[in-house]
């Protein structure tokens, strides 16, 4: 028994000192279902992100960022890098990657529209993220909605993602992304 209580304590406080697995935000969209986890290979951080944006279609239907992916790279360096992108919307192109000057993303904050009701809806407009050094990295998104809370730190870094898209509905109102779920390395 004192062995049970034992090892139930130091797993406690190894999961509490380690920081979250996984980081998320509250006001990520309704719309969509939940797409796989990717994640950056092993010794390798994401130091950057980048989005894919459908700009403005006026009387059009807007859909605002339809993607994220991570810049995996590793700790120490800047090379090799890879690209993880989790599941995204049809539409727009991606952004230039932002990049942490030193360090990698710990956390973020994500800009987002409520439901319109009969209006025109886009959920994700864009993200910003925190770097370990301290250095905040903002997209390029659209206008709509505002920013929520920032999320938990990932004390060693992000290193995965999955994303909440909505499919194409035909002759509905599209939203694309609507809520990321952040993976601590």
């Amino acid at each position: 028994m004192f062995l049970t209580l034992s090892f139930l304590l130091l797993s406690s406080i190894s999961i509490a000192i380690g920081g979250p697995s996984a980081i998320s935000v509250s006001n990520g969209g309704i719309w969509g279902s939940w797409g796989p986890i990717v994640r950056c290979p092993a010794g390798k951080v994401a130091k950057g992100f980048a989005l894919k944006n459908e700009g403005k279609q006026g009387a059009g239907d807007d859909t605002a960022v339809n993607g994220i992916r991570l810049y995996c790279r590793p700790r120490d360096a800047n090379t090799p890098e890879t690209i993880v992108t989790p599941s995204q919307g049809l539409w727009g192109k991606w952004t230039l990657p932002f990049i942490c000057s030193n360090g990698y993303l710990v956390s973020f904050s994500m800009k987002v529209e409520p439901p319109q009701g009969l209006g025109d809806d886009t959920a994700v407009n864009n993200f910003k993220f925190r770097c370990s050094n301290g250095q905040e990295i903002e997209g390029v998104g659209l206008p709509w909605g505002s920013y929520g809370g920032w999320s938990d730190s990932c004390t060693n870094g992000i290193c995965g993602v999955k994303t909440k898209v909505e499919d194409p509905q035909v002759w509905g109102d599209d939203t694309a992304l609507n809520d990321a779920i952040f993976y601590c390395c």
